[in-house]
């Protein structure tokens, strides 16, 4: 009997693919299907490349895999609270109904955005540092890595043929920490030692050498910032998410015995989190946002926000655009805060107007490492797991290949090692890969304000006709019985012509869209959406004759009852 059960179980089918993060940075989501259990490890954002967002705000997954198989949903690992894990997860679960598993911090962050968003009955399990559950019909292992996050953890879920191994985002960090960042690679030798069949690792950072610690430090850099500054304000840019780092500026605040105001709600409601978690904060150092103005000298305010807006706050400070805020030349300005890809331009601005107004600015960013792991880093964990075989995730392309070399510097060969695109599928059968196909057709769903969602980019392609060619715009009133034009044609355009100088094109345009309307009367075919298309392609082959131009074209005939 048991040795049918073996047999049993050693024809499990495991699926591994991503529908997002490979080759791209951010919107990263790996889904991770053992037999009829689906596990979800992460639902994130990009945020559109700066010349091409065209009003985008950011970029989510195509979730029609996961809708058509949602019955099949084991459980959703968010392993931090960072966008690029997080972001989507509102947007997933407008859709589906599955449980989420997560750290104490990022819950607390989820129930937030998914109060915003008014999505109710999610059940949110809050993850322990040294966890295991059995969620659907496996085993799920979790365990704390370091990161940015506090609580960030990796995952392990259990086949028959072996762990398959998500590590999370980590670094080899030794020194003294708080329990919510210490790391335990302990764990990674117990499953190495039970048996990994996969393991699937960031790589980001795998063009870095040495160890990404403890190149990641910032405290000692702004230590010396406030000892060069001992009487002059400062104020200090850092992005909300980046919580090791807003703890790391907090603590050479203490160090100093500088009073901080935490400048946004965000920014408290996140210290007040981090309070009732353990991390404690001398109250004398606090002081309320309304003392800012008075407060000339010695006080260090810390600024926090996400992307484009941190850094628009920086420039409306310095421009004294913010009513509680009087820029002051001897003020120092700090960016703790990457410059992150999409907020270049932003950042330029604000640069020009900090020394407009004669302030000085510090980078504090330059040289340090982003928690990521680097190439020792990883290196670490494939020998502490040791793998059957090897998946590089989340990274541009040539992240994905330095991150494979690594692999095949400790032995393995490239039979072990696979390199997956969005939406292509490698298939494990007893302990083998048995295939590597592009199975899924994926579409980038792109998310406008209030979720205006554009599978098929129509909506930026009207934006970028618009942009570049311009639009015209041609109305006529036709009486609603007999058909013949009584008003019009009143031809409008921007971004086209200069009218003054070309007014022979919206004469000859106006005679066609008579002409055309005439001509289906007298034939009896006219029809009102089918005349305005045939208007439409009239006058655009007419546009790009004498213009070399493709505008947006909209005919609109309005029939009135007389």
């Amino acid at each position: 009997m048991k040795t049918n059960n073996k047999k049993q179980n050693l024809k499990e089918t495991i699926r591994i693919f991503a529908l997002g993060g490979l080759d791209e940075d951010g919107k990263n989501m790996l889904v991770v299907e053992i037999d009829q259990d689906i596990y979800i490890i992460e639902a994130g954002i990009k945020f559109p490349d700066e010349k091409e967002s065209l009003g985008i705000e950011f970029i989510v997954q195509d979730f029609s895999y996961l809708i058509e198989n949602q019955d099949r949903i084991a459980g959703i690992f968010i392993t931090h609270g960072h966008d690029d894990v997080m972001g989507a997860l509102p947007y997933l679960m407008k859709n589906i109904k599955a449980n989420i598993y997560t750290s104490p911090l990022a819950s607390k962050a989820i129930h937030k955005a998914f109060r915003k968003e008014r999505i109710t009955g999610a059940k949110i399990y809050t993850i322990k540092r040294h966890d295991s559950r059995k969620i659907g019909n496996h085993k799920v292992v979790f365990f704390p890595v370091t990161h940015a996050y506090p609580g960030t953890f990796g995952v392990a879920i259990s086949s028959q043929q072996g762990y398959i191994v998500y590590s999370g985002e980590f670094i080899e960090d030794y020194d003294d920490l708080h329990d919510s960042y210490r790391g335990d690679f302990t764990t990674c030798t117990k499953l190495g030692n039970e048996g990994v069949l996969v393991l699937l690792q960031e790589s980001k950072g795998a063009e870095r050498t040495g160890h990404t610690s403890p190149n990641h430090r910032v405290e000692d850099r702004f230590a010396r910032v406030l000892e060069q500054n001992e009487h002059n304000r400062v104020f200090i840019s850092v992005y909300t998410q980046s919580v090791y780092r807003i703890q790391e500026i907090i603590d050479a605040c203490i160090r100093y015995q500088r009073p901080m105001i935490f400048y946004t709600k965000e920014l408290r409601d996140l210290i007040g989190n981090l309070e009732e978690m353990g991390f404690s904060i001398p109250h004398e150092l606090i002081l309320d946002p309304s003392m800012i103005k008075t407060q000339k000298t010695d006080v260090v305010v810390i600024i926090s926000g996400q992307g484009k807006s941190l850094f628009k706050t920086l420039s409306n400070i310095a421009n004294d655009e913010v009513e509680d805020i009087d820029f002051d030349q001897n003020d120092v300005v700090v960016i703790a805060s990457p410059v992150i890809p999409g907020v270049e331009k932003v950042f330029k601005s604000m640069e020009n107007d900090i020394y407009k107004e004669e302030g000085q600015i510090l980078v504090l960013d330059k040289n340090v490492l982003s928690m990521h792991p680097s190439k020792e880093d990883l290196k670490m964990m494939i020998f502490l797991t040791k793998p059957k075989y090897y998946i590089p995730v989340k990274g541009e392309y040539r992240h994905l290949y330095m991150n494979s070399q690594i692999a095949m510097e400790m032995g393995y060969s490239p039979s072990q090692i696979i390199l997956l695109d969005n939406g292509q599928v490698a298939t494990f059968e007893n302990q083998k890969l048995r295939s590597c196909s592009m199975e899924l057709e994926l579409h980038d769903v792109m998310i406008d304000g209030k979720e205006n969602w554009d599978m098929a980019g129509v909506v930026l392609k009207d934006r970028e006709i618009l942009s570049t060619d311009g639009v015209m715009i041609l109305a006529i009133g036709l009486d609603a019985k007999t058909k013949k034009i009584i008003n019009g044609p009143d031809v409008q355009t921007r971004g086209l012509i200069y009218v003054k100088d070309a007014e022979y094109i919206t004469t000859d345009v106006a005679k066609i869209m008579e002409e055309t309307i005439n001509e289906a009367v007298k034939n009896k075919t006219y029809e009102n959406m089918q005349t305005r298309n045939e208007i439409r392609d009239k006058i655009s082959k007419y546009l790009f004759k004498q213009t070399a131009k493709r505008p947006m074209v909209l005919p609109v005939i309005l029939e009135i009852n007389q």
